[in-house]
């Protein structure tokens, strides 16, 4: 084991000041802060540790104490973080992840971390595999986990990808540090339990599904690439932040390409982390090929007469965003002033908001986008609109900028 280049080679060069860990108290996390620890302190790196009681178990209360203790011992700062809002709707599994995702970001940010280290090993990533290949995923859901992933304004990096859950027990074991076992983990309402013992009752090859993820993460790179090209050769992002993509050069391109661009535009404009589903996705693409308006993921698709297709935000996806200014609003736009605005908003222009912008239409931006986009409003009275002609005195930043569009594509 170098856990050492295994964290090289997810920071990338990078030499964060402090950085994060999620311990769950369970071997494999446990074990990551065991080896994290000496890594931060042979490179001078602040280590705190974050764990997450989800509140549906008694016993966790006495498996985090334990990780308090453990982090004591190993001098580094642990806290405790709480899920108190589950309402017992959705599927468990997927609501407190997504919960333990975002209450980790906020306490990265208030800590001043931008670097976040998981737990996740080979058998995670064999798992994953498995369970999106039963679900019919193409190559990028068989790339499974990535070393490295930026989310939620952190970097989110695995450096055990590689190493399965004996290996790190056998770590534990021989510095005789005790973990904790989650009973959830012999829960089979869950599907990545199901999963789990589908491999051990198969004597499936861990090593076999982790080396298809890696193939697949190739092929991806590979054709993330290829979208950036063709992103940089037909698309461009105008100035109200819609994408227009030559029609003509679009069709041209090969069916994974097309997915893959228009996927790309809908999740830029749209500010989405995921791409949409695949049925609904060709079904958006079978609209535009026969030239009729489409929408998906609050986007608005439609075949221009000077032959680009422009894709713009769709005004009910965004009726009812409001946000304080200075703050960004629908995830990519700030609008800003020298005055002081304290009881001010930011929100969609819609119908009454553009009518008062009397110049618009010398802008040359088109209705459908514009709608959409952001004004100033004071109550119910609109104050500026930027991108509307408009601007008494504010400013509108496309916070992420045009180049992002391109960037974004490949994966980080």
């Amino acid at each position: 084991m170098n856990f050492a280049h295994d964290m090289e080679r997810c920071l990338a060069g990078q030499r964060p000041v402090r950085i994060g860990v999620a311990v769950s108290g369970g071997s494999d996390s446990t074990a990551l802060l065991v080896l994290l620890a000496d890594w931060a302190a042979q490179n001078d790196v602040v280590l705190s540790v974050a764990s997450v009681n989800h509140g549906l178990r008694s016993a966790a209360a006495d498996e985090l104490a334990q990780v308090s203790k453990l982090c004591r011992d190993l001098r580094v700062e642990h806290d405790i973080l709480h899920w108190t809002d589950w309402d017992g709707a959705g599927n468990l599994q997927d609501k407190a992840r997504q919960a333990r995702n975002e209450l980790i970001a906020d306490w990265a940010q208030a800590n001043d971390i931008k670097h976040i280290v998981l737990g996740h090993t080979a058998n995670d990533q064999a798992e994953t595999v498995l369970m999106r290949l039963m679900r019919g995923s193409g190559v990028d859901g068989l790339a499974a986990m990535t070393p490295t992933r930026h989310h939620l304004n952190l970097q989110w990096i695995r450096p055990l990808l590689d190493y399965t859950r004996d290996e790190l027990r056998a770590v534990l074991t021989a510095q005789k540090i005790c973990w904790s076992d989650d009973p959830s983990n012999l829960d089979d309402r869950f599907d990545r339990v199901q999963t789990r013992k589908v491999i051990e009752a198969l004597n499936l090859s861990v090593s076999g599904l982790v080396e298809t993820a890696n193939r697949m993460r190739e092929t991806r790179s590979y054709l993330e690439a290829q979208t950036e090209a063709a992103a940089r050769n037909l698309a461009k992002v105008t100035p109200v932040g819609d994408v227009e993509v030559d029609f003509d050069g679009f069709l041209e391109l090969p069916l994974e390409l097309r997915q893959r661009l228009m996927s790309h535009c809908l999740k830029w404009v749209a500010s989405c982390p995921y791409r949409p589903r695949i049925a609904a996705l060709r079904r958006f693409l079978g609209q535009i090929d026969q030239r009729r308006k489409a929408t998906l993921v609050g986007c608005v698709g439609e075949v221009l007469t000077t032959g680009q297709i422009r894709i713009s935000r769709e005004f009910q996806a965004v009726s009812k965003v409001s946000v304080a200014t200075g703050q960004v609003w629908d995830g990519r736009w700030r609008l800003q002033t020298d005055v002081a605005t304290p009881d001010h908003t930011v929100a969609a222009l819609g119908q009454a908001g553009l009518a008062q912008c009397e110049n618009w239409r010398q802008t040359g931006h088109a209705r459908t986008s514009l709608l959409a986009a952001p004004g100033v409003w004071l109550g119910d009275a609109l104050v500026a609109a930027p991108l509307a002609g408009w601007k008494q005195g504010w400013t509108c930043e496309l916070i992420n900028g045009r180049n992002s569009f391109y960037s974004s594509v490949l994966s980080h």
